[in-house]
């Protein structure tokens, strides 16, 4: 089956797409796995609690512990999942680490390649999805939501690589497609299907088709 991952800055409405993305399969009878990173796992979930809601750490270690989740997540949750026939759905996997890590920490990007691809085992994704919103959109979106945690509170300059990661990285990275996250939820949904439905048509015809 297949690997698709919604990317985009805090506040694009990739965590309510995977949702809807997943009510969707359901509809459609696809078997599938809805997940997030980090976290997916119980120990995912512990080191999400502390990259999220812990003390400020140096960059290398707050790389490190995301991995540390990733290749718990893939072992436990993704691989079983594709093995077993079944559609997984991630809110979020490596390219989070270029965008954050790399571009927002200012890290080496082929050092951040590296540890992601020895965490992941290899595995990459069969299609990531960038939802594409203006940085005042997802500033207003996430002031909408409670307190910030630990990324959310970096400062307006990591933001602002974040966003310019996240528009560059499609045009540089395999498997990666940008698409609009502007409009109502259900207009961001249409494109995600119609987006889906034309690459995986012949995969899954009476399904997806």
């Amino acid at each position: 089956m297949r690997f698709i991952v919604l990317e985009g800055v805090e506040g694009s409405g990739k965590s309510t797409q995977a949702r809807l993305l997943g009510r969707w399969m359901t509809e459609l009878g696809v078997p599938h796995v809805l997940t997030r990173e980090p976290g997916g796992t119980a120990v995912g979930e512990e080191i999400r609690q502390i990259l999220l809601h812990g003390h400020e750490m140096p960059p290398e270690s707050e790389l490190l512990l995301m991995n540390a989740a990733r290749a718990v997540f893939v072992r436990e949750v993704v691989r079983p999942a594709l093995e077993a026939g079944k559609v997984v759905i991630a809110d979020r996997f490596s390219l989070s680490s270029l965008a954050y890590q790399g571009y927002g920490r200012q890290l080496p990007l082929e050092e951040v390649r590296a540890v992601c691809a020895f965490a992941a085992g290899g595995l990459e994704p069969d299609l990531t999805i960038v939802l594409d919103v203006p940085v005042d959109t997802g500033e207003a979106r996430r002031a909408t939501r409670g307190g910030p945690d630990r990324i959310e509170r970096a400062g307006t300059e990591f933001h602002a690589r974040v966003a310019e990661a996240y528009r560059l990285l499609p045009d540089r990275e395999r498997g990666v497609v940008r698409i609009s996250g502007t409009g109502s939820v259900e207009e961001v949904h249409e494109r995600i299907c119609a987006l889906l439905t034309s690459r995986f048509a012949e995969t899954f015809p009476e399904t997806v088709g």
